[in-house]
This record gives C-alpha cells, structure tokens and sequence, in this order.
C-alpha cells in the first residue's frame, strides 16, 4: 500500500472537479451578465454552458476509472479460466492504487502457487510413474482412466491402457490374476510372468474423484521379498531344527560309547540306565519329528458355519478364561476343529506364561469384514528377541516345549486368510490376536 502523504484521494479529487465547474459557472455567469448586460439571460446561457460541459468534464475524469474496471473484470475473468499472467499499471495516486497492487499480489502469488503445485505434480507422477507397483485406475464404468509403466508392462506389453475397458485386459491374463480380481478382495496370487514364477498382492480401494466413484487396483511384486523372507525362516528354522537334534544325538553318541565301554570291561550294572536314557531320547526325537510333520502336513480348513456361543463353551472345557465382552452376534465360516486347536495353543501358553488363570481373557470382536480373537494374560510378556522368533516352529524359551503350538497357530490363521499376531501389554502381559476374514 502506498503511504498516504504521496496520494490524492478520490474524494478530494471529486471536490476539485466540482469547485472548478463551480468556479468556471460562476465566471461564466459573471462575463456573459457583463456583455449582455441581462443577469436572467447570463444565468441561463451560463447554465446551457455548464450542462454542455458537465458530460465532458465526467467522461473525461471517469475515463481512466472506467478502463481500469474493465481491465479488472478482465483480469477476474482470466483468473477465473486459471490464466494468472495478467497485471495492471497505474499510477493515478489514490485509493484505486491499493485496489490495483492487490491485484497485482494476488496474481503473483497464484503464479507462484500454480508453479509450486505444477512441480509437485510433476514429481509425484514421476514417482507414480517409475514405482514398480503396477496402478490401474478405473470409472464407475470401467474404463482405465490411468495407468503406470509397470500396469502398462504388466497387462498391455508396455503400451497404453488409458481409455480401455480393464476387462478387457483382464481377459488375456494368466488364471491366477484372473481368480484374484474376481474375489473381490485384497489377496496374495502367484502366476507365470516374465519365464518365471512372481508372487504379487492385489489391494483395491474405492473414493470418490469429480462426484464419481472411482476404484485403484494395485498389484504389488513381491517374489524378491517373499523370497528373502523364506530364505531368513528356513535358516532360523534350520538352526532351531540342529539345536533339537544335537540335544537327543550327543547324548545317544555319548551314552553309547559308555555303553560300549562297560561291555569291553563286562560291567553290566549300569546298562539299564544307560539304554533308558537312550530310549528316553529316541521317543524325544520321534516326537519331535512327528510334531514337525504335523506342521508341515495341515490339511485344507473345511468351512462351516458357527455360532459364537456354543464355540466358546466347548473351548472352555479344554482351558479356562475370562470372556473380554460379549461375542458378536453373527455368524463366521472356518474350520471349528483347526481353530480351537490354534485357540487351544495360545490359551496354554496363556497358563503357562505365570499369569493367574482368572487373568487370562478371550474376546471376539468384529471389526469390518474381519472377525478378532484376542487372548491375554497377565504374565511377564516377551522380549523383543523372543516377540520376533515365537512364531518361528521349533523355537521355544521353554525347557521342555516343542516351539510348534504358536507356529502351528499361525499355519492355520494363514490357511483360512487371516494372520497372527503377539504385542506386549501395558501394564504386563501379553495379547496374541488371531484374525480371520468374515466370509
């Protein structure tokens, strides 16, 4: 804003063109009474004068003003239409002057702010563009409004979808995309892509753009990761597998040699103990082995459809606990047998973790399409190391546990969709939450 001592306002502009046509009337009035000596006569003359001039007089100072309107309602029209380029000159030295630098300031500023959210663009769809998680976007009616390289590599050979039906692309994919689609649901599928087998996980999500309802599929790679991720359980497993071995194969290689001994020197009295103690870790390593097949040999759920309450009861007889709650009302679809032995599972080491047995909870709770059992107990919960491994199988801080029931719970969450998973509580203790999808 410019400072008041270097303008002229409007109204005293306005005062000035007024005195001045007050002061032309009045000499006008004076010089024709002079030469006509008739005052009536010079007063009319001097008034036909005064409104002859007084439309020149306003064009001629309301001319610059009224330009000035039209450039600005130019100017908000352009800006309207998004373009921002426009400024105004003036230097007329009133109000309309702050009006005008404004103006100008406003335009500024949207240019900079088109600018910044240009560049912004610009970079997010460079990331967008580069990530190699393919992105399809699709309209209400299906159309592919947009799609990145890897969408593009991933179903139409590297050239455009934009403006394709995505079902029409989907239609030449291998099975396993397909089935994937169709589900309805965010999943893990695994095709031939490329000469090799690739892992990805579908997610979908739908919002609203432009008052529509628009839905994002994303198609996330994963066979690099899975396959890390194998690689590091398979070791951990490998290592849990040749501690339990070596505990019952070092005795037996050493009960064995004393054995051997006591026969060179025909002492036989200590035999018995010695063949005890080998067959005591022989049924150790068959169970072991046995309990490892179990793992690795679970067999597909059979789906039925329960009711919460008698569910409940029935795994109440096996491990008691306090209800967290009341269970939902409606009914779910797994397999009753393979979710009591998980729910079974946790629930013992629950007793087992030093909490009072009147601490140990059960609650069922429905959060959207998937259903959450929570077990917790009051004891001294886990470390950060054993939170990590616990659901490795065979890994177990106890003395005489096999490190399969957490495991073995965790196969059957994941064969029925769902997942495991523990967290430390405040307070002490320990939740583990079995979650499974709502069929």
């Amino acid at each position: 804003m410019r400072p008041a001592s270097h303008r002229f306002s409007l109204t005293g502009k306005l005062a000035l063109l007024l005195f001045v046509f007050a002061l032309v009337a009045t000499g006008a009035t004076a010089l024709l009474h002079y030469l006509l000596d008739n005052l009536v006569l010079a007063a009319s003359l001097s008034a036909l004068l005064c409104a002859l001039l007084a439309p020149w007089l306003a064009h001629r100072y309301l001319a610059r003003q009224l330009s000035l309107f039209r450039a600005l309602s130019g100017s908000v029209a352009s800006f309207r239409d998004g373009d921002f380029s426009f400024s105004l000159a003036r230097r007329s030295k009133d109000e309309l002057d702050d009006l005008i630098e404004a103006h100008n300031e406003l335009g500024n500023v949207l240019r900079q702010e088109r600018q910044s959210l240009f560049q912004r663009e610009l970079l997010l769809d460079t990331v967008v563009q580069n990530t190699p998680t393919a992105l399809v976007l699709t309209e209400p009616g299906g159309a592919i409004v947009y799609g990145n390289l890897a969408a593009r590599q991933l179903f139409n050979d590297g050239r455009k979808i934009e403006g394709v039906r995505f079902a029409q692309l989907v239609e030449r994919t291998p099975a396993p995309l397909r089935e994937a689609l169709g589900e309805g649901r965010d999943r893990l599928f695994t095709f031939e892509y490329g000469g090799q087998e690739e892992t990805y996980h579908l997610a979908r999500r739908e919002f609203h753009l432009n008052g529509r309802v628009h839905t994002l599929f994303l198609f996330k790679r994963l066979t690099a990761e899975l396959n890390r991720q194998e690689v590091a359980t398979w070791k951990k497993v490998i290592r849990v597998i040749s501690h339990e071995l070596n505990n019952s194969l070092a005795p037996i290689t050493s009960l064995a040699h004393s054995g051997a001994e006591l026969l060179r020197r025909e002492d036989y009295s200590k035999l018995d103990r010695i063949f005890d103690t080998i067959e005591e870790r022989a049924r150790h390593l068959h169970g072991f082995l046995r309990a490892y097949s179990s793992v690795a040999k679970l067999p597909v759920p059979e789906l039925e459809t329960i009711q919460w309450s008698p569910f409940l009861m029935r795994l109440q007889q096996h491990y008691a606990f306090q209800l967290d709650g009341k269970p939902p009302e409606t009914t779910v679809r797994f397999d009753p047998a393979q979710i009591e032995q998980a729910l079974i599972n946790v629930l013992k080491n629950a007793h087992e973790s030093g909490s009072s047995p009147e601490l140990v909870t059960l609650a069922v709770r429905q959060i959207g399409r998937m259903v959450r059992m929570e077990v917790g107990d009051r004891g001294p919960g886990m470390s950060e190391t054993v939170l990590a491994n616990a659901l490795v199988p065979f890994y177990s801080t106890k003395r005489t546990g096999s490190g399969l029931g957490l495991a073995l719970a965790r196969e059957i969450a994941e064969a029925h969709g769902g997942r495991i998973a523990l967290a430390n509580r405040d307070g002490g203790g320990l939740t583990v939450s079995l979650t499974l999808p709502v069929e």
